[in-house]
């Protein structure tokens, strides 16, 4: 592996401005081969630069702006410093390749290595979405949670809302969990059985509250949605799914951009529900004074994939309490307006 290639891994947020006229753009920086090379943020290439060929405009000056040459137009805006760096470093490396071939081998290996354990320390992208995901306030995350729900609802359709369907799910979320911030959304279709956002949102299609005569089968969706979200931080699924710019916007800039919502509500639209352990289900279940054997065949009508859950209510049949009364389990089915 040569000393450039070590530097292909790097990449870092940045502000590109195709010209003076066109609109600006987060894009994502990367090192190619003797290019830098310019992405949006699902990974597609927008332009490559030739390393040798990178000026800086204003030295010594933050944020850094850098052109592909003399008479460029085009203008890229850097404030990592460490790229900054790193990217100075290997320009200068790549242009005394020929008049210097060993002294630039050496160039080329300690920046590198200086480059690389920085990045690494500061920048590795796991470690950016995990910090930036911590220190989101739940104000925050709620108020991102109801921004994502908001271009959902454009995808999948309008809420569910009727005054006593809204009491009837207060009061599911009340039985279901109990001094939990956040909500429970009917949602009138275009999505899947269940999802859950930001901020302790948690969405269910219409037919979990139409198609079932147990509301048994609606806490089941409830449990396991917050489940997940007790798995995997909502936030941190967010950031690593619309990648690392969203973090450092965030931190930043202290928001989201709606596009970036928008494209990561239509994934959440076709994703497949991760999966939950059946141990942590059951013990969910026992928790809240819920039977889980409604939940399983609603996912399996055979049993033959859900049986731990199902075995669980066969050793303990008097465990389950009534989710809803029957006034508020009629209001929920209506909730939809029929």
């Amino acid at each position: 592996m040569t000393a450039l290639e070590q530097y292909q891994r790097l990449e870092s947020p940045a502000i590109w401005h195709p010209s003076p006229e066109a609109q600006r753009r987060d894009v994502i920086l990367s090192f190619g081969e003797a290019t830098l090379v310019i992405a949006d943020q699902r990974g597609r290439a927008l332009a490559h630069w030739s390393l040798p060929a990178i000026e800086r405009v204003n030295p010594g000056e933050t944020p850094a702006l850098f052109r592909p040459g003399p008479d460029a137009e085009e203008v890229v805006e850097l404030a990592d410093e460490a790229m900054i760096e790193a990217l100075m470093k290997v320009r200068r490396a790549i242009e005394r390749r020929r008049p210097h071939p060993g002294r630039l081998r050496h160039v080329l290996t300690a920046a590198a290595v200086a480059v690389v354990a920085g990045f690494t320390v500061f920048w590795l992208p796991r470690a950016m979405i995990d910090y930036t995901a911590a220190v989101v306030p739940p104000q925050k995350r709620a108020a991102i949670g109801e921004s994502l729900l908001e271009s959902i609802r454009r995808i999948s359709g309008k809420t569910c809302e009727t005054a006593l369907g809204r009491q009837a799910l207060t009061r599911l979320h009340e039985r279901l969990l109990p001094g939990q911030s956040g909500r429970i959304v009917v949602l009138s279709g275009g999505m899947p059985k269940a999802e859950h956002l930001p901020g302790g949102i948690i969405l269910l299609n219409r037919a979990l509250v139409e198609d079932y005569d147990d509301p048994a089968v609606v806490a089941g969706f409830v449990l396991a949605e917050d489940q997940r979200a007790r798995d995997e931080d909502p936030m941190v699924r967010l950031l690593s799914t619309t990648g690392l710019a969203t973090s450092f916007r965030l931190l930043t800039r202290g928001d989201i951009p709606e596009a970036t919502l928008k494209a990561y509500a239509e994934v959440l639209m076709v994703s497949e529900p991760a999966p939950v352990e059946d141990e942590r289900l059951v013990a969910r279940f026992a928790e809240a004074g819920v039977r889980a054997s409604p939940y399983a065949y609603a996912l399996d009508i055979t049993g033959e994939t859900t049986l731990v859950l199902i075995e669980a209510d066969q050793l303990n049949p008097d465990a389950g309490r009534p989710v809803l009364n029957e006034t508020d389990w009629a209001s929920l089915q209506a909730i939809c307006g029929g």
